[in-house]
Parts: C-alpha cells; structure tokens; sequence
C-alpha cells in the first residue's frame, strides 16, 4: 500500500477538521401555543399539529 511521503502537518488536519462542527435545530414556532418546536412534528407543549390535537398533554 501506497505511504505519503511527508507528515501532514498541523495546519493541514485542522483545516481538514474546520468542517466538523454541530449545527442548530431549524425550530418554528407554534402556531397554537407559540413556542418552539421542530418542523413536521408534533409540538410537544401543547400535543397538536396542523390544527389538529394528535397528544393529549396534561
């Protein structure tokens, strides 16, 4: 098998490693109870989506 022929050197892998980072939640409001919840899912405050009550929540 093929070996390189220098040593990566540290700028190297960190520029490599730059692209690894988390990414934040795309979060929409509710239009029931106005708070946060992830797109296409049940809002987990108030139990309803798309207008219709799915969960009830106590």
């Amino acid at each position: 098998m093929a070996q390189p022929k220098r040593k990566t050197s540290h700028a190297r892998q960190a520029s490599r490693r730059a692209n690894w980072k988390l990414t934040v939640p795309g979060l929409v409001e509710c239009p029931q109870c106005h708070k946060p919840k992830l797109p296409h899912r049940v809002c987990p405050h108030c139990g309803y989506y798309r207008d219709r009550e799915v969960l009830e929540i106590e």
